[in-house]
């Protein structure tokens, strides 16, 4: 199969050798090989013969004609050069898109793929129990438990449990401290007793227990202080019960649940933060495995009480607790520096259960790669024939006589205030384009700050990060 290669006199010597062994022609269209236009590539293409053309992936015309009077299929390569290796050997077996980047376009079809693989693993899975259809155990994902601390004290507690089960929870905790009452926790159940997916109440106090009976799928957490006293009742309803050591051990607990007459058993070992125990809890996490039920692993607890990104850290304890067999992972979002950690954690347990017979959670098509970069790309250098040195911005900056601007973030839009008019969306050159279209910014100086403020207000959205105008990110 001839390939045709046109490219920039930048990116040439990548191209060429990128095409080393393959059987292409590499072409010099221009200095830059996305301003490649459709009449140029008519002219290269009836010049030879071949049988595929991969433009830049970050050409913006539409070379439609050209495949219409050729019938020669031109498609997208890469944005960067430096990816062409990843793409080159992929064809012909491979139909890259005539619109999107190959890199992209191969990032979203391997990720179609994890996605296909997710669905067969997990309806293919023998589970060790069902908390309303959702698989526990056996082969199946670890399950997402997203727990809601204080859930008496949420003002819009269905909203919150709802936006959980959005973003990958597959069971959402209510939680109640020692302030709660019977009457409190009744009432938070009934909030979302109609919801569909499983929910959890988190307290050792039999009688908040025995208040969620009625409409919760597992209850958090049975030991020997409190089974005696609502062990049978729970047993009664049919709800499932994580079980904790407390001072009996998990062992007697457990065959104290059983007696109760539990049938759907969880064990939870108790992992420790970093600096209170960790390395001897995942031990007992490991030896927990012998108990003949699935397994609780409380990651939330240790992320919580640790001042680092929680992404990397909940990547990284889902992996411990897929090599521990655990089937229910814990996490929470008690803290502003844990928000965003059931999406991350979903995330993870999908990694893990892509992960098979390979040695490394990596190249599954899906990551947990946000702010770095799973590789480096090489470009070749800018070229110039003169440079000047930029001149200091005037400390005295002059004001737009179309007036200023209030910009902020509500939700996952991004808000411009003007004249008491709301501009707002979800990308930051939507409403800098709506800006210049309505005339409501004259300097060009005041367009390229409002441009700066934007960016920085839709990356606040993008990192879960809060914004302020003017202030540092």
């Amino acid at each position: 199969m001839r390939i045709l290669l046109p490219t920039g006199t930048a990116t040439a010597p990548t191209v060429r050798k990128a095409a080393e062994g393959h059987d292409a022609e590499v072409v010099v269209t221009g200095e830059i090989a996305s301003f490649l236009t459709p009449h140029q590539l008519l002219a290269l293409v009836r010049k030879g013969s071949y049988d595929l053309v991969l433009v830049s992936g970050m050409c913006s015309a539409s070379f439609d004609a050209v495949e219409r009077e050729t019938g020669i299929p031109v498609y997208r390569g890469p944005r960067h050069a430096a990816d062409l290796p990843l793409v080159l050997p992929l064809l012909p077996d491979v139909t890259l898109s005539r619109t999107v980047p190959a890199d992209d376009f191969l990032a979203a079809r391997k990720a179609e793929e994890a996605s296909w693989r997710l669905g067969a693993c997990e309806e293919a899975a023998e589970p060790d129990l069902l908390l309303r259809g959702v698989k526990i155990g056996g082969g199946s994902r670890i399950k997402v438990l997203a727990e809601i601390m204080d859930a008496h004290r949420e003002p819009d507690l269905r909203a919150r449990v709802e936006d959980f089960f959005s973003r990958g929870a597959d069971i959402v905790d209510l939680g109640f401290g020692f302030d709660a009452t019977p009457e409190e926790v009744d009432r938070c159940f009934r909030q979302v007793q109609n919801l569909e997916g499983p929910l959890s109440v988190d307290t050792q106090d039999p009688a908040l227990i025995r208040a969620a009976l009625f409409r919760a799928d597992l209850v958090l957490s049975l030991h020997e202080g409190n089974i005696p006293a609502v062990g049978a009742e729970v047993a009664a309803c049919g709800a499932a019960a994580v079980v904790v050591p407390d001072t009996a051990g998990l062992r007697a607990n457990l065959a104290a649940a059983r007696a109760a007459g539990i049938s759907c058993l969880i064990a939870d070992p108790l992992l420790q933060p970093i600096g209170s125990g960790l390395l001897g809890s995942l031990a007992a996490v490991r030896e927990a495995k012998d108990l003949g039920v699935p397994l609780f692993f409380g990651a939330g607890n240790a992320v919580e009480l640790l001042d680092a990104d929680s992404i990397g850290a909940n990547a990284v304890l889902a992996g411990l607790a897929r090599e521990a067999g655990a089937a229910v992972i814990f996490t929470s979002e008690h803290s502003d520096k844990t928000q965003g950690s059931v999406r991350e954690m979903r995330r993870a347990t999908e990694m893990m259960a892509l992960l098979g017979d390979r040695p490394y959670p990596k190249d599954l098509g899906i990551s947990l790669l946000v702010l770095k970069e799973k590789r480096r790309r090489r470009e070749p250098p800018l070229s110039y024939t003169r440079e000047e040195h930029s001149i200091p911005m005037p400390r005295e900056i002059e004001y737009d006589s179309c007036g200023h601007f209030r910009i902020g973030i509500e939700g996952d839009e991004i808000v411009a205030v003007h004249h008491g008019t709301a501009i707002r969306g979800k990308r930051w050159q939507d409403i800098l384009h709506t800006l210049i279209v309505e005339g409501r910014v004259s300097r060009l100086d005041h367009a390229a700050y409002l441009g700066m403020e934007l960016y920085r207000a839709g990356l606040a959205i993008r990192f879960g990060r809060s914004f302020e105008q003017d202030g540092e990110f």
